[in-house]
């Protein structure tokens, strides 16, 4: 059964939705069965509202560059069957998935809230059970884990989605799944890293035995390795 996640992650006007302040970009990054497909989603809207300053030394994102955006009713539907249905994979989740339900209810469109379509895994979580104790942002797990984020200068949702998506396959690495159903199921698209049994009436693998030769010629290298006595093969 195929897997779909989104790594999604969001920018705003600042910190509390509460207080008014909007999604000005969205990016998403899809992953199938752990693979990358390409098949991303990104915009940038037009929040109708200004940007605190503190926002903008953060993602560098500027009012007069969302003037001509689109605004959230435009593009909420196209959002929202991208992302439905998925395991959503977010850094921090609970401040992404807040703006979000903020936005959709404001539509008043009867919108339910994201965990009512979608799964969610908080990374941060993840990572403070990993790593406790240490630092878990970003930047951090980059180092960690040894991912490449020198373009990351400032924030931006499309860009930290895909680094996100490399931290959460470097921490969910190793053995991508376990195949331990019987043979006659079909593997063709089964992943290089599973684990297959082997049929139970499978040819008995062929014993080949040394020759009378090539016994004496094992010993006399045995010899040759250990001029001092027995070697540790011979003591047995």
């Amino acid at each position: 059964m195929l897997k779909r996640q989104i790594v999604l992650d969001t920018e705003t006007t600042g910190i509390d939705p509460k207080a008014g302040h909007r999604i000005i970009e969205i990016g998403c990054v899809e992953l199938i069965n752990r693979r990358l497909t390409g098949n991303n989603f990104h915009v940038y809207i037009n929040p109708q509202r200004d940007i605190e300053e503190e926002a903008i030394d953060v993602h560098g994102i500027t009012n007069e560059f969302l003037r001509d955006k689109p605004l959230y009713h435009q593009v909420a539907q196209e959002f929202f069957e991208y992302i439905k249905g998925a395991e959503l994979i977010i850094h921090n989740a609970p401040f992404d998935v807040g703006f979000m339900d903020n936005e959709f209810a404001l539509l008043q469109q009867g919108y339910p809230n994201t965990h009512e379509y979608c799964e969610v895994l908080d990374t941060l979580v993840m990572a403070r059970n990993l790593h406790p104790g240490q630092k878990n942002n970003l930047d951090a797990l980059c180092r960690r884990y040894e991912i490449d984020n020198a373009k990351r200068t400032l924030h931006g949702a499309l860009l930290d989605s895909e680094i996100l998506a490399d931290v959460y396959l470097a921490m969910t690495g190793g053995q991508v799944k376990m195949n331990l159903a019987n043979n006659t199921e079909d593997t063709s698209q089964t992943d290089n890293t599973s684990i297959r049994r082997l049929a139970d009436n499978r040819p008995a693998l062929k014993v080949v035995k040394a020759s009378a030769d090539e016994v004496i010629a094992h010993e006399e290298r045995l010899k040759v390795v250990n001029k001092n006595g027995e070697t540790l093969w011979q003591q047995n």
